[in-house]
Formats: C-alpha cells, sequence, structure tokens
C-alpha cells in the first residue's frame, strides 16, 4: 500500500491530537453529588471543601465549569473536596446552605465557612474564594 500525503497528513495529525490530550492537565478534582454523610466527613477530617450550588441548564453555571476546572486542577487543589448541590432536585440542601440561586460557590476550610459567592465568572475573584479553603 502507498502512503499517499493525504493520509499521510491525517495521521499525524490524529497522532498530534491523541498526544495532546495526553499531556493535558487531568482536573485533579471533579466534583461529586453531594451527600450530607460525605460532606461531614470532609468537614470532620478538616478538608478544604467547595460546594457547588449548581443547575444544568444555567449559563453561569456553565461558565465556571471550565474555570473550576482549570483552577481545581492545580496542585494546590490537590486535597479540595467539590460537592455538587443540584439547584433543582436538592431544594432542602439548597435551603441548608442558604442559598438563593444557582451558581453559588460556598468553600469551607473542615466545619468554618470561609466564604461564598454568588454569579461570579471572573477567574482572579474565584481563585481568591478557593484559596480561603486552603
Amino acid at each position: 500500500m502507498t502512503l499517499t500525503r493525504r493520509l499521510f497528513n491525517g495521521a499525524m495529525i490524529a497522532a498530534a491530537l491523541a498526544m495532546a490530550s495526553l499531556l493535558r492537565p487531568a482536573s485533579a478534582n471533579t466534583a461529586i453529588p453531594f451527600t450530607t454523610e460525605a460532606f461531614k466527613a470532609a468537614q470532620a477530617s478538616g478538608s478544604p471543601i467547595l460546594v457547588e450550588i449548581h443547575a444544568d441548564w444555567c449559563p453561569v453555571c456553565k461558565a465556571q465549569k471550565p474555570i473550576l476546572d482549570k483552577l481545581t486542577a492545580e496542585p494546590k487543589f490537590k486535597d479540595l473536596k467539590i460537592f455538587r448541590v443540584d439547584f433543582d432536585s436538592m431544594k432542602p440542601e439548597v435551603k441548608a446552605f442558604g442559598a438563593q440561586m444557582q451558581s453559588t460557590l460556598i468553600v469551607f476550610k473542615g466545619a468554618n465557612e470561609q466564604g461564598r459567592s454568588v454569579g461570579d465568572t471572573k477567574e482572579e475573584s474565584i481563585a481568591a474564594l478557593l484559596n480561603k479553603s486552603l
């Protein structure tokens, strides 16, 4: 079989894309669905915690996701526990956190709340919020 330029270029592009996906930093932390038991265990261990009050339909939540993915992939956040609370289906939990709307981010250091933001999509201020959990 003769290797044509088109086939060779296609193979090179496929290889480059495969390598890029291997070299891209994986997000060390991914949000997990909220459970009271897991949250209390994380608080008891003194872990840094982020609670995301999230809705899949929310454009602000969608804008926050890549920012959170980027920031939580940093080594300093390797121990950060991220809990996702669904705004629509977990109303008692949303109320317990005192959240009035989706796109609310709340950080804890152990059992103590350290800060919160609502509707923020600026990387710098979200980074400052996450730093309060450390």
